[in-house]
């Protein structure tokens, strides 16, 4: 399920926001202030990011700033009571990708939320791998004549990665940066099984080797 980071500070809303958007099919981390927040993206890598501006220890602007900075490109969606053109200007300089104002209607927050990712190639209906495999976008699963193949999770979102970029070349760095925070540790040798692991399922040719670059699916 694709992971959302919120960083808000009224508990009761943010309690709201997670209940909706959980009934949604999302995977909700609530953060109360911007340390906080930036200590979870830290340790878990996030689909969507949904931050309030006015928020203790870092505002919401200079956080997305940070992280942008760093090279996160994460898609984000300010919820604020802010409307000045200013703060909006920043909002966007800063790197925001859209915004809401409260209080948001949680039906178009959720439009929003999907048109968003769908931007970021990010998919929602079933994907037919082969006659019998099929991927589950929204629970991130693999199946096979409809059984469940229970594969790892860092497996299943290197799967992901490839069916976002179907047809062209996934480099390495992108997986890294897809299956690691920023404060883990990868090597190579684990790159490698997971990639055979997801080999094991399709036929030999399915997932090509581009030396010194990285890899591409094909299906």
């Amino acid at each position: 399920m694709y992971k959302i980071l919120v960083l808000e500070d009224d508990e009761l809303f943010a309690s709201t926001l997670e209940d909706f958007l959980s009934d949604e099919g999302f995977e909700v981390d609530i953060a109360f202030d911007g340390e906080e927040c930036l200590e979870l993206n830290y340790k878990k890598n996030y689909d969507l990011y949904i931050f309030d501006i006015n928020v203790p220890k870092i505002n919401g602007l200079e956080l997305l700033e940070q992280l942008r900075t760093s090279g996160d490109d994460t898609p984000s969606i300010f919820l604020t009571s802010y409307k000045d053109k200013d703060t909006l200007q920043t909002a966007f300089l800063n790197g925001c990708d859209d915004y809401l104002k409260k209080p948001a209607d949680l039906d178009e927050l959720l439009l929003r939320i999907k048109a968003l990712l769908k931007r970021n190639k990010k998919q929602f209906d079933i994907i037919k791998l082969s006659n019998t495999l099929t991927y589950n976008p929204l629970n991130k699963r693999i199946y096979e004549n409809n059984i469940d193949l229970n594969l790892p999770i860092k497996v299943l979102e290197l799967m992901e990665l490839f069916v976002e970029n179907r047809g062209e070349i996934v480099t390495k760095e992108m997986i890294i940066g897809k299956l690691w925070s920023t404060n883990q540790e990868y090597s190579e040798g684990s790159i490698r099984v997971y990639i055979n692991q997801i080999k094991k399922i399709f036929d030999k040719d399915t997932i090509l080797n581009i030396k010194g670059v990285g890899y591409k699916i094909e299906f």
